[in-house]
């Protein structure tokens, strides 16, 4: 694929996103912490092969949850991405900061148990009531629920 399939930038616009490849998955996230960067009731996520995501410029990355890394603009605090131990070789960006997020439909949920309880979100999606580490490493996505 020539030029970056996806592109992005923070709130402010000092911060620009390129992703040179289509995703590996596209989800969503129940738990606390997505909550909590996102500021919203849940969080939706694009995972890229991590050397096919440029961050421009380079933010110091966050590691406040141990096995989590992540990369937020440092003059709005826009939320640019996340790596996950236990997802080895992907970047995780957030749907709102991508450009084509409508054309990203997330495939899953995970943590839906943690889900707030008001929430209702109708797609016919795969819900994981934990994580759904095996399935965003899986890039077919089976589709089996834990």
């Amino acid at each position: 694929m020539t030029g970056p399939a996806f592109a992005g930038r923070c709130y402010c616009g000092d911060c620009q996103i390129t992703a040179r490849s289509e995703p590996e998955a596209v989800s969503w996230c129940h738990c606390a912490d997505c909550r909590r960067l996102t500021g919203a009731p849940a969080a939706a996520f694009a995972a890229f092969p991590e050397e096919a995501v440029t961050l421009t410029p380079t933010p110091t990355p966050l590691e406040a949850t141990p096995g989590v890394t992540r990369w937020a603009c440092p003059r709005c605090g826009s939320a640019l991405a996340a790596r996950f131990s236990y997802l080895p070789g992907q970047l995780y960006l957030p749907l709102g900061v991508l450009d084509a997020a409508d054309s990203l439909a997330p495939a899953l949920h995970s943590h839906h148990a943690s889900r707030l309880s008001w929430l209702h979100i109708a797609d016919d999606a795969p819900r994981h009531a934990g994580t759904a580490r095996d399935a965003l490493s899986d890039e077919a996505l089976s589709g089996s629920e834990e």
